[in-house]
């Protein structure tokens, strides 16, 4: 059974700042508290990362991810291509510029190999929406302030 999670969220930096965050795989373990690790396998013709491996633990369950990116200038989408854990995993960050900073949209959708009680899959959800606003957030006003 797939679940879906999403979240609306303000950060107070610029969308370029935000996107280079997200595109700085790498530092997902920094700012990510369930990503354990994380290196690019292989990049876009425009350096961008395409095929990234990621140790991910969350609700007590450790997995080993393969996932596919696609970027523009304002949304970073990923696939799952292997998992021990996932039949399926998509996510999505769209970002739009305000006045203020930027307007972010975080969609992610997942669907596990095993039967999981649902406070477990819930727990896992509201851990990868809350990493989500709080880690990105934390990370891009960082930067953006230099």
């Amino acid at each position: 059974m797939a679940v879906s999670a999403n979240i609306e969220f303000h950060i107070a930096a610029p969308v370029s700042v935000v996107m280079e965050v997200l595109m700085d795989i790498e530092s997902l373990p920094e700012w990510s508290g369930p990503h354990k690790e994380a290196e690019i396998i292989d990049e876009h013709d425009d350096g961008a990362p395409r095929t990234v491996r990621m140790v991910v633990t969350a609700a007590g369950i450790s997995d080993e991810q393969t996932c596919t990116y696609e970027w523009t200038d304002t949304t970073c989408e990923w696939r799952l291509i292997k998992s021990n854990q996932l039949s399926e995993q998509r996510g999505k960050y769209t970002v739009t510029a305000t006045d203020t900073g930027s307007h972010v949209h975080f969609d992610l959708e997942v669907d596990l190999k095993i039967k999981l009680p649902g406070l477990i899959v819930k727990r896992a959800q509201k851990m990868a929406v809350d990493t989500s606003r709080k880690g990105l957030t934390a990370e891009a006003e960082k930067r953006a302030a230099g």
